[in-house]
């Protein structure tokens, strides 16, 4: 995935040839010393990526006119410089779905150490571009140790452990059932039930449904529909014991 100086690169290349005089060309390059009198500009990146971003340029750069005659030089590559750097934030945007953006540009006299090395070449004029990128993405913060969090919390009781080779059943199918109520009707009502009669369940419309495994309650939830179909988002369940014992009346 590119990053934030990758951005600033390609933003660099392709406005430096369009901006100064000359045309000059960027290209990546071996590091160079600078001579006394580097100077350079420093962007604040803030965001999803956020961290320094420094460019530090050969002060012989300053004895051509490339960004126009007639006016101060350093200035204006401070100018040229800042819009490189909010473009390669846009860029990364584009690139990578990150968001970023300069919160601070500044002057700067130089930097002990660099990032990566580039030249800029119009004719026979070269001069060395230095970069030091400290832009990255910001470390996830770090959780509080749990018993600090959950000091004031209520201790909850254990569940109580499965007996001692009951992973050997785990893989047994049983069949389940939703009940949404039940009611006592007298043999002759039953007979008499016809096609439009309305049988009135023991149970409000907003009470939970059970999870019926054999003859037991395993869980309780409310009904939701899933692609169509009847499903149920459990709500509460019984103890991992009380479940197994679901399984008695199947043997």
């Amino acid at each position: 995935m590119k990053s934030y100086l990758d951005c600033w690169a390609e933003v660099a290349t392709a406005l430096f040839s369009q901006a100064l005089a000359g045309e000059p060309e960027l290209s990546e390059s071996l590091p160079k010393p600078l001579a006394v009198g580097a100077f350079g500009f420093a962007a604040t990146i803030a965001g999803d990526e956020e961290g320094r971003f420094a460019v530090i340029l050969d002060p012989a750069i300053l004895e051509s006119p490339l960004v126009g005659e007639g006016v101060d030089q350093k200035a204006g590559w401070g100018e040229i410089l800042k819009e490189v750097a909010d473009a390669a934030a846009g860029e990364l945007l584009a690139k990578t779905g990150k968001k970023c953006r300069v919160a601070k540009f500044e002057e700067i006299a130089g930097e002990s150490k660099i990032s990566r090395a580039f030249q800029l070449r119009s004719g026979e004029r070269v001069w060395t571009v230095l970069v030091r990128d400290e832009v990255r993405a910001p470390k996830p913060a770090v959780a509080p140790p749990a018993a600090a969090t959950s000091a004031a919390a209520p201790a909850q009781s254990p569940q109580p452990a499965l007996s001692a080779g009951i992973e050997l059943l785990l893989d047994i199918e049983l069949e389940a059932a939703l009940r949404f109520g039940c009611k006592e009707l007298p043999l002759g009502e039953i007979l008499d039930l016809g096609p439009g009669d309305v049988v009135q369940l023991d149970r409000n419309v907003a009470d939970p449904v059970d999870l019926i495994v054999g003859d037991k309650i395993v869980a309780r939830g409310e009904v939701v529909l899933v692609n169509g179909n009847f499903g149920l988002r459990v709500t509460e369940v019984a103890t991992p014991r009380k479940r197994l014992e679901s399984i008695r009346c199947l043997f």
